[in-house]
């Protein structure tokens, strides 16, 4: 029996031995690796502002959900890959397609939401090359925005979708087997 947590978190294996069975997801994030891109807004599930993307094996492959970091207890994590808004620039610091696409489009006034909404579409961007209205709508639900509106985002994710840039520049693209086999050690 293990007694430990390992995930990763961007690119970093994360071991854990002591864990309180209330810590959160988002509360590792800030307070202890000082992610602050994550933010905090409702601490309770409600307004997206904490989304990060949480990949799992499942059936061999590699899927990714959004989640609340609020609400997601660290319990959870074992043999995950926990991907925050810090890890999308690419090494020269350009933006990636999906924060640019927002830039592009003015989706984001105050700015405080916007690390919770590029997430959401970022996770909808890994899974739908060419995602409805519908489907953009859904992967937006439970992200709020009360400067913005949310025509502007949505154009963004249309925008982000049909210019679909090299794989290379995504780094969950590009290290997606690196990632699956790191994963599958752990649960060994």
């Amino acid at each position: 029996m293990n007694d430990s947590i390992r995930f990763i978190l961007n690119g970093e294996d994360i071991t854990l031995t002591d864990v309180r069975p209330t810590q959160t997801l988002l509360d590792f994030l800030r307070l202890k690796r000082r992610l602050t891109g994550t933010k905090e807004g409702c601490a309770e599930g409600d307004c997206g502002a904490c989304t990060v993307l949480v990949g799992r094996l499942a059936d061999g492959k590699l899927t990714y959900e959004s989640v609340n970091a609020c609400i997601r207890f660290m319990g959870s994590l074992h043999a995950t890959h926990v991907v925050t808004v810090e890890n999308l620039a690419g090494r020269d610091g350009a933006l990636h397609p999906v924060q640019q696409a927002l830039v592009d489009c003015h989706g984001s006034q105050c700015g405080f939401c916007t690390p919770g909404f590029v997430m959401s579409l970022y996770g909808l961007w890994l899974a739908k090359e060419k995602p409805s209205r519908q489907e953009i709508e859904k992967a937006l639900q439970g992200n709020l925005c009360r400067c913005t509106g949310y025509e502007p985002i949505v154009r963004a994710a249309e925008q982000v979708s049909m210019m679909r840039p090299s794989t290379l520049f995504d780094p969950l693209q590009r290290t997606r087997s690196e990632i699956v086999a790191r994963l599958w050690a752990m649960q060994a």
